[in-house]
């Protein structure tokens, strides 16, 4: 959890430094057109290694058009806001805020593994 003026591409930079150990496995970061640049791929390189490659994704037109992999996130808030505590801002402490999101996500594996 950051500030909401914070910069996004130096938040995920940092997100992706406090868990390189937990992402072993990366070997592709998608982002959107936001995170474009020599800057943030270099940065994306260094923090987690060389062999992860980072793609853009872009609009192909200019019509309304479904992006490749950006449903994912979408759909995940989606789940996200039915749980009452996180459909809004109730939460003072972010560490608070943090654990109801670890706790729903778990909520809807356990959920998914169960079906």
């Amino acid at each position: 959890m950051t500030e909401a003026n914070g910069s996004e591409r130096l938040g995920a930079v940092v997100v992706l430094h406090e868990a390189v150990e937990k992402l072993s496995k990366l070997k592709v970061v998608w982002v959107d057109q936001d995170y474009s640049g020599e800057n943030f791929a270099r940065a994306v390189k260094q923090v987690c290694s060389d062999s992860v490659q980072v793609e853009v994704i872009e609009r192909q037109s200019k019509n309304f058009e479904i992006l490749p992999k950006r449903w994912i996130v979408e759909r995940t808030f989606g789940w996200l806001n039915r749980f009452r505590r996180l459909s809004k801002d109730y939460e003072l402490d972010t560490d608070m805020s943090t654990a109801m999101i670890y706790g729903s996500l778990i909520r809807l594996m356990t959920r998914r593994f169960t079906a």
